[in-house]
């Protein structure tokens, strides 16, 4: 086995994936902004599943780090996963810039600074694959959070380019668009229970799809054909409706 790196592993979907595949026999990297906070995380998944862990202090906005940080590594990561999400609060940046920047750049711009330096050294060793975590708030534009829809959006775009780019390369490229998920970002929101999964459960599907070498998938599963209706609707019914 080789190393898997984990992008945004302080989160609670990024843990759950760094135990998932920990626990099938990958060795981690753990990046993050302040990774020393990811020590006794780290320390744990070594005791558990004697799999070697190593943190990488990554910050997704410093994008002139990036390379550096990636030609850092001792052993280049048989596959990334990106983890980063910012929910942020649309109604504040709906007139504060600096939080509607930090919502576009968290979730989208960031990404895309580092997936492209990982994409270009995947590319050359014709080997590899690429985990993006969307959202299924990409599908379409809701009053609620439409700019962290727009950026997650964006972000399922740019994995669809870059799957069509690398597959001659022989490099998988999975899009992830979780529904609900019972996370500390989520915290205080009313979520039904039925189409709320478990940050355990999206690794586990991340997992099982990335192992098939599947393009695209939604979790929990029902979230296809609840975006399918959404989508479905007509923009003239749609604008009037508060879902």
């Amino acid at each position: 086995m080789s190393y898997v790196l984990i992008v945004g592993a302080k989160s609670d979907i990024a843990k759950a994936i760094a135990r998932e595949y920990a626990k099938h026999g990958y060795d981690l990297y753990l990046a993050a902004r302040n990774s020393a906070e990811l020590a006794d995380f780290a320390n744990d998944i070594n005791v558990r599943t004697q799999r070697k862990v190593k943190l990488v202090e990554l910050d997704i906005l410093a994008y002139q780090s990036h390379q550096a940080v990636y030609d850092s590594l001792e052993e280049k990561p048989l596959g990334v996963i990106t983890a980063v999400g910012y929910l942020g609060e649309q109604k504040k940046a709906q007139v504060n810039f600096d939080e509607a920047q930090r919502i576009l750049d968290t979730n989208y711009t960031g990404v895309v600074s580092f997936l492209n330096i990982v994409a270009n050294d995947f590319e050359q060793r014709k080997s590899g694959f690429i985990v993006g975590i969307s959202s299924v708030a990409g599908e379409r534009g809701r009053k609620s959070n439409y700019l962290y829809g727009s950026a997650k959006a964006a972000l399922t775009a740019y994995l669809s380019g870059l799957r069509n780019r690398l597959h001659q390369a022989h490099v998988q490229v999975l899009t992830v668009k979780p529904g609900f998920v019972a996370t500390k970002m989520t915290e205080g929101m009313d979520l039904p229970k039925k189409l709320t999964a478990t940050p355990e459960e999206v690794a586990s599907d991340i997992f099982s799809a990335q192992q098939k070498g599947k393009n695209s998938i939604y979790t929990k599963w029902i979230w296809k054909y609840i975006m399918l209706v959404i989508k479905l609707i007509p923009e003239w019914k749609f604008k009037g409706m508060s879902i």
